[in-house]
C-alpha cells in the first residue's frame, strides 16, 4: 500500500470514529431531551387538566396565560424569533449555509411544554423534533470535518428524539427518512442507526413503558372492506386538518398586533375547552379513556360528542399554532384518528350489526390519520405499534396507510411541511 492510499485510509477511520462518537452524544442529548419533555409534559398537564376539570373557570384562565408566556419570552428572551416547526428543519437541510442557532433548544423545549400544559390543542413531538434537530445541526458545526453530513446529523438528533417519545427506533429512522432526508446515505445509516440504538438503550435503562397498555388479540378477515373505508376516511379528515391549519395560520396572520392574536385564540380554545374537555392538550387522556370504554353501545348523544369533536379538534389546533402556540400535527393526528375510528366501528356495531373490534379500528385510525397529516405511511405505521408494543395488527395498518396517505394526496398534495404559503388562495 503506498503513502497516499495507507493516509486515505487512515482519514477515513478517523472520520468514522468521529462520526460514530458524535452520533452517541447526539443520540444521548437528544433522548434525554425528548424524555425528559414527555415526563415533564405529562406531569404537569395531567396536574392542570384535573384542576381545570374541578372549577371550569381555569379553562379560560390557562390558554390565554399560557399563550402570553410563550409571547413575552420570545419577545424578551429568545431575540423576537418565531417559530416555524418542522419547516425550520428544511430550511437548514436544504441550504448549505442556513444552521439552527442553539437558542433552538430552549426555546421549543420550554415553548412546547407551555402550550400543551396550559390546553393548547397540539402536541409535545413537533418541539421535540426541532430541537432534537438542533442538536444535531449544533454537533455538525462544531467539526469542519462534519460540514458534508449536515443532513445526516440533523436526521440522527430527529430520530433520536422521536424514538425517545414513541419507544420505536424504526418509527424514529424512518421518520428521518421520509420526512426530512429523503434520501440514504452511508453516513445517514451509520449515524442514525447509532443514534436510535442509544435512545432505545436509554429507555431500557428507565424503563419507559408504551403510552397506551392495550391488549390486542386478533383480527378478522372480514373487517378488510371496513378497514378500506377506514383508510379512505382517515384521508379525507388528514386533509381537513391540513387545510385547518393553513387556513388559520393565513388569518391570524392578518392580525397586526400579536396580543389580538393571543386574546381571539384564548376566546375560541377556551369555549372548545368547556364544550369538549377532550380537546385540551395533547388529548392523550382522552384516548385512554375511550380505549377503556370502547365497547358501549353508540348514542345519539355519542354520536354528536364524537362528530363535534372530529370537527372541532382541527380549528382549535389551528388556532393554537396561529395565536402562538408551539406544536405540530403529531398529537392531533393521532387523536382525530382514535376517535375517528371508534365512531366508524361503534356505527357499524350498532347500526350494522357487523361486530368489529372497536379498539383495531381505533389502533388502525390513529395509524391512518397520522399517515395522511404527513404522507409518511411506514413512520405512522411502526410509530403506532410502538406506542402500544403489539404488532397483531401490522398488517392491516400498513394497507390503511397507504390507502389512506393516496387519498390525501389525491384530494390535496400538500402537508403542513410541504405547502408553500405563496400558494395560498
Amino acid at each position: 500500500m503506498n503513502k497516499t492510499a495507507r493516509i486515505k485510509k487512515n482519514y477515513q477511520f478517523i472520520l468514522f470514529q468521529k462520526l460514530v462518537i458524535v452520533s452517541v452524544l447526539i443520540g444521548f442529548l437528544s433522548a434525554f431531551l425528548g424524555i425528559s419533555l414527555k415526563k415533564i409534559t405529562e406531569y404537569y398537564e395531567e396536574i392542570f387538566f384535573h384542576k381545570a376539570s374541578l372549577h371550569p373557570v381555569f379553562f379560560i384562565i390557562f390558554p390565554v396565560f399560557g399563550l402570553s408566556v410563550i409571547y413575552f419570552l420570545r419577545q424578551y428572551l429568545f431575540k423576537k424569533k418565531e417559530n416555524k416547526g418542522i419547516k425550520e428543519v428544511f430550511e437548514s437541510t436544504r441550504t448549505g449555509s442556513k444552521n439552527l442557532p442553539s437558542y433552538k433548544i430552549p426555546s421549543h423545549f420550554i415553548n412546547g411544554l407551555l402550550t400543551v400544559i396550559f390546553g393548547g390543542s397540539t402536541g409535545i413531538e413537533v418541539s421535540t423534533v426541532v430541537a432534537t434537530a438542533t442538536i444535531g445541526s449544533v454537533a455538525q458545526q462544531k467539526e469542519n470535518i462534519f460540514r458534508k453530513y449536515k443532513t445526516e446529523l440533523i436526521c440522527a438528533g430527529v430520530a433520536a428524539g422521536v424514538t425517545a417519545l414513541f419507544s420505536s427506533p424504526i418509527a424514529g429512522i424512518l421518520f428521518a427518512l421520509e420526512v426530512i432526508s429523503r434520501k440514504v446515505t452511508r453516513a445517514f445509516v451509520i449515524s442514525n442507526v447509532i443514534s436510535v440504538l442509544v435512545a432505545f438503550g436509554l429507555l431500557s435503562i428507565l424503563k419507559e413503558a408504551p403510552l397506551f397498555t392495550i391488549s390486542i388479540t386478533t383480527w378478522h378477515l372480514k373487517a378488510i372492506p371496513y378497514f378500506i373505508v377506514l383508510g379512505i376516511l382517515a384521508g379525507i379528515n388528514s386533509v381537513y386538518l391540513t387545510r385547518c391549519v393553513l387556513f388559520f395560520k393565513a388569518q391570524f396572520q392578518k392580525i397586526e398586533v400579536h396580543y389580538y392574536k393571543i386574546l381571539l385564540g384564548s376566546a375560541i380554545l377556551s369555549i372548545s375547552l368547556f364544550i369538549f374537555p377532550q380537546l385540551y392538550g395533547e388529548g392523550y387522556h382522552a384516548i385512554k379513556v375511550i380505549f377503556s370504554t370502547s365497547e358501549m353501545p353508540l348514542t345519539v348523544t355519542l354520536t354528536l360528542t364524537f362528530i363535534g369533536i372530529l370537527i372541532l379538534k382541527p380549528i382549535v389546533t389551528s388556532i393554537t399554532l396561529a395565536s402562538g402556540g408551539d406544536g405540530g400535527v403529531f398529537a392531533p393526528s393521532l387523536f382525530i384518528g382514535a376517535f375517528l375510528g371508534l365512531l366508524l366501528a361503534s356505527a357499524l356495531n350498532t347500526f350494522f350489526h357487523v361486530n368489529v373490534i372497536p379498539i383495531n379500528f381505533m389502533i388502525i385510525g390513529m395509524a391512518a390519520v397520522l399517515s395522511a397529516s404527513i404522507h409518511a405511511p411506514f413512520t405512522a405505521l411502526f410509530l403506532v405499534c410502538g406506542l402500544i408494543n403489539h404488532y397483531t395488527l401490522f398488517l392491516p395498518i400498513l394497507v390503511v396507510c397507504l390507502i389512506s396517505k393516496y387519498t390525501a394526496k389525491t384530494i390535496y398534495p400538500y402537508t403542513v411541511y410541504s405547502y408553500a404559503p405563496s400558494l395560498i388562495k
